[in-house]
């Protein structure tokens, strides 16, 4: 399966910071990335056809909202599509948050693809911290490969469920460091984006309709 295209939208009352996290996650997307810079009225969880009509004009089957109001500050929706109509999306409140520029570092080449490390036990026990995880690997697994090099393991996503009901989310680049010996010392440098998320409201598909979605083409099982 080709790697998903994924379009950034901007909310009518997106703030600096929503619109800096909607500009941080398209850029770790780049080049399979859409940024709507102009604002659009919608809602996501109350009316969805206008989001559904981008994912088919755009050919994306993923997405993030961003949107900022009292009720909901900091905002941001993340889903995905089936046949261009929406599957699941969960809806965040962002805290903590830190821009990709706040940390000093040379940032990794466009197109990485992300290592993904999901830490915290609601993840395997949870039935929608499963479904959440699912998703969250089908939004940043980045390009299919078929070899690995050592070199291009230079990014790796942490998602770390705590006990206070948080999701911290935290972005690092791999530097590989001379050792003495053949195997090189790794470092971790966090390179950002950086926010802890808050699961506000849900929408969840049915058992069968999920198990439609990600169902593997025949071409695509091993033979």
């Amino acid at each position: 399966e080709d790697c998903k295209t994924t379009i950034f939208i901007r909310g009518k009352n997106a703030n600096n910071v929503v619109l800096q996290i909607l500009k941080d996650f398209s850029l770790l997307k780049k080049p399979k990335s859409v940024f709507f810079n102009k604002k659009n009225d919608l809602r996501p969880f109350e009316d969805a056809s206008s989001l559904e009509f981008f994912s088919q004009k755009n050919d994306a089957s993923l997405f993030m909202f961003g949107s900022n109001n009292k009720k909901r500050p900091n905002n941001i929706v993340l889903g995905r599509l089936f046949d261009y109509h929406v599957l699941d999306m969960f809806e965040f409140g962002v805290e903590n948050f830190k821009t990709m520029n706040d940390f000093k570092i040379p940032k990794i080449p466009v197109g990485t693809k992300p290592m993904l490390l999901f830490a915290g036990e609601m993840f395997d026990k949870d039935a929608e911290y499963q479904r959440l995880k699912n998703l969250l690997i089908d939004f940043f697994r980045g390009p299919v490969i078929e070899h690995i090099r050592l070199q291009g393991l230079e990014h790796i996503v942490v998602f770390h469920s705590t006990d206070n009901g948080k999701i911290q989310f935290r972005s690092y680049k791999v530097a590989f460091k001379k050792s003495g010996t053949r195997v090189p010392h790794v470092v971790l440098e966090e390179m950002g984006p950086h926010m802890d998320l808050v699961l506000r409201r849900r929408k969840l598909a049915s058992d069968d309709l999920f198990k439609q979605a990600t169902k593997k083409p025949d071409q695509l099982k091993p033979k």
